[in-house]
């Protein structure tokens, strides 16, 4: 128990007994909670709720029953203020008890009511059934055609006993619908009293507090607990303003939060942040297990009997399940530009936590909701890049120095040039510093052509034959259509061997590139330079591949 003179209480004991308890017979207190403050994680929720009351002079426990069946127990916290001295206890969370309706003897007289009408109706369908059996009967039995003596009756007593008859059973039908019809709607009401009259199951946690007062007084409590139900996602607009002669290059990046919580309860009107945390992932890095090199055991005759070892699970696929890695996913959205307001960022040294202005609603139902949490403008450079092996296409990038003291998550990018939509692509994760690029469409003013200048596939040896080959070159010729000079970068791939018989060389006729292995990829080669307005430029790249003769040989993307 801890106790803090005056103003403020505070405790952080969760279904556990205090050292000092307070006494078992604290008076029950019906306390309501409203929902204040709610901080998103990318996996997760912290909610605060505010109860504010008026307390008695000593024991008392508070009992709030709005709390949703989805907070964790353990994290249940309260910290308040009150005018008085003020012990706070144990807190404990459970499902409430289902109480019955409080009109519980007026709900059982009416549906013993509605059962005297049905069994009054039940009377009635079952008399009109007799007459109609009665008048049905009469009708088989009677000899309606003879008279006392056996002559024939005239035909208008014919008419008049059939008159009678059937009129008789059309009036025990209708009285037997009417009554079937309003014996339904009985059991219609019935039915609804019943499950008013039967305890409902919660919906909601009933959380209770054991707090002591050394005098009455106001106080003020806040109940913080963590939820799952809840995320944060990353989204991003990038507008690039390609700039003019008298004006650089400028790219605004604007960071959003899409949330959405499925956690049963309404988020109304509430102080809304959203935090970098990831509380899902635990507060310690995995432990590690020994790995052994051994040459495979030879498995053991088992007795008759015994468990097989096809049964036993193998090493291999549990370490692999281990080791498996988490991967984020995030979701496109794309929003029209308008004036927002901004989130205030709190930057720790391992975390952010992005408070929005104002107050915000979200209900659980609600769907995603999408805020406007920071921005930044930098200065970016431009330059065309294109990889014509797979798409003659030039593409805008934008490259840019990441000066965000917040890391940058990995997210969806809506991508806007010169105020124009041109598409969606993807940010990757990145911390203060890096370099940072972005592609912005086709650049359709530069044209590029990749042309295939020989491709032979035989045989290398002086008298015999002793190994293939594989040898290809190509030209490729950018023009810039542009009255004003663009750098631009090609890319294009030579096959890499990961086997000593297969020897790849690139020919002398290759245009030199200019990087090799980029972005770590191996054999993935870029030729970039400064394109004049107007200029034509070729790039030749040739390679060759030779492997023994007895064996075949193939090109696969490396995995």
């Amino acid at each position: 128990m801890r106790t803090i003179a005056k103003y403020l209480a505070t405790t952080s004991l969760v279904l556990v007994t205090n050292a000092v308890a307070l006494p078992s017979w604290a008076a029950d207190v019906d306390a309501t909670s409203a929902i204040d403050t709610v901080t998103v994680y990318p996996d997760g929720a912290t909610v605060t709720r505010i109860i504010a009351l008026d307390l008695a002079s000593g024991d008392s426990t508070l009992v709030a029953k709005d709390f949703p069946l989805s907070l964790d127990p353990s994290s249940l916290r309260v910290e308040g203020e009150a005018g008085a001295k003020l012990t706070i206890g144990t807190i404990d969370a459970r499902p409430p008890r289902a109480a019955p309706p409080v009109n519980l003897s007026e709900l059982d007289k009416r549906i013993e009511t509605l059962k005297d009408e049905r069994a009054d109706l039940q009377g009635a369908i079952d008399a009109a059934v007799a007459r109609r059996k009665f008048a049905q009967r009469f009708a088989e039995v009677s000899p309606v055609g003879l008279g006392e003596k056996g002559e024939a009756r005239p035909i208008t007593e014919w008419r008049a006993a059939f008159g009678a008859v059937g009129e008789e059973i059309a009036t025990a039908d209708t009285a037997i619908r009417d009554a079937t019809r309003k014996q339904r709607e009985i059991d219609r009401q019935i039915a609804q009293l019943d499950a008013e009259r039967s305890a409902k199951p919660p919906s909601k946690l009933e959380v209770r507090i054991d707090v002591a007062s050394a005098a009455a007084t106001k106080a003020t409590l806040r109940v913080t607990y963590a939820v799952r139900n809840a995320r944060w996602m990353p989204l991003y607009d990038a507008r690039l303003d390609t700039g003019a002669k008298d004006r650089k290059p400028q790219l605004e990046l604007v960071r959003r939060a899409e949330v959405t919580q499925s956690t049963g309860e309404d988020w109304s009107n509430v102080t809304l942040g959203v935090s970098t945390v990831r509380i899902g992932r635990g507060g310690s890095a995995p432990e590690l297990n020994s790995l052994v090199a051994q040459y495979p055991q030879v498995p053991k005759p088992r007795a008759l009997g015994s468990v097989s070892d096809t049964a036993m699970p193998a090493a291999a696929p549990m370490l692999q399940r281990k080791v498996e890695s988490f991967a984020a996913k995030a979701a496109d959205d794309i929003r029209e530009r308008a004036d927002e307001q901004q989130a205030v960022a709190e930057i720790g040294g391992f975390q952010a936590t992005f408070k929005v202005p104002g107050r915000v609603s979200l209900g659980a139902a609600e769907g995603a909701k999408s805020l406007r949490i920071a921005s930044m403008n930098v200065p970016a450079d431009l330059m065309v890049r294109a990889a014509p092996v797979m798409d003659p296409t030039a593409f805008l990038e934008a490259s840019f120095k990441q000066t965000d003291d917040t890391t940058l998550l990995p997210g969806k990018v809506a991508i806007y040039r010169d105020g124009i939509f041109v598409g969606r692509g993807k940010l990757s994760a990145s911390a203060k510093d890096d370099i940072v690029r972005l592609g912005f469409g086709a650049d359709d003013k530069v044209k590029i052509e990749r042309a295939v200048l020989k491709r032979n596939e035989g045989s290398a040896g002086l008298l015999v034959t002793t190994s293939k080959t594989d040898e290809r070159s190509f030209k490729t010729t950018i023009r810039n259509g542009h009255d004003f000079p663009i750098k631009v970068a090609i890319e294009d791939q030579l096959p890499v061997s990961e086997n000593e018989d297969i020897v790849v060389e690139m020919l002398p006729a290759t245009t030199p590139p200019t990087t090799s292995n980029i972005r770590d990829r191996r054999g993935v080669l870029e030729w970039s330079f400064d394109a004049k307005p107007g200029e034509a430029r070729d790039i030749n790249f040739a390679w060759r591949i030779r492997w023994p003769k007895d064996k075949s040989m193939v090109i696969v993307p490396a995995g």
